[in-house]
């Protein structure tokens, strides 16, 4: 099962779940702004994508500038940060089984279908 891990006011996010829907294949929508993820969720999806918890942060959000910025974190840190805060999650996220992807730009999930 494919899931998007997905914000509808985000554009790129509204792009990625249109090349979702056109793929014809069968996924689910995980709108993480309603339903926030715990920090076990965040940290397997991290590790799916390959990447440091900090390459999953937006880091022009005002929660991390005023709380966060410049701030020695550790790994453990910066996932729960975003999972206090989940508007600090980069979007979107497509997972397939075992890989994800991060749909910035939107075209990178084309490489998961």
């Amino acid at each position: 099962m494919i899931t998007i891990y997905h914000n509808p006011r985000c554009s790129k996010s509204r792009q990625g779940l249109a090349i979702l829907e056109e793929s014809g294949k069968e996924f689910k929508v995980v709108k993480y702004l309603d339903t926030p993820l715990s920090e076990a969720e965040i940290s397997e999806i991290i590790s799916k994508l390959g990447i440091l918890a900090e390459e999953l942060v937006r880091k022009n959000e005002a929660v991390w500038k005023e709380n966060y910025k410049g701030k020695q974190l550790n790994e453990g840190q910066i996932v729960s940060a975003m999972a206090q805060h989940p508007k600090l999650i980069e979007r979107p996220i497509v997972v397939k089984g075992a890989k994800a992807v991060l749909g910035r730009p939107p075209e990178n999930i084309h490489g998961i279908l």
